[in-house]
């Protein structure tokens, strides 16, 4: 699911992809506001993202979807 997270004061945005699931990554950004400290997420690849709150713009998370399997025919 990609996750972009917009920064105060810059035009740019952190775009990365994670495997959590989006009620994960609601608590995790729910609760980083609640403590005042830093949200932390980890992407597919292994890397760790760390933002402090007080930088934080937003936060949008994607749509959940299903990985399809199989062959297409067209």
């Amino acid at each position: 699911m990609e996750i972009k997270i917009g920064m105060r004061q810059t035009n740019r945005e952190i775009v990365l992809e994670s495997e959590q699931t989006r009620d994960d990554l609601t608590t995790a950004v729910t609760k980083a506001l609640a403590d005042g400290g830093a949200l932390t997420l980890d992407d597919e690849k292994g890397r760790r993202v760390i933002v402090p709150v007080e930088a934080l713009a937003y936060v949008e998370v994607g749509e959940e979807k299903a990985r399809r399997v199989g062959f297409g025919v067209s």
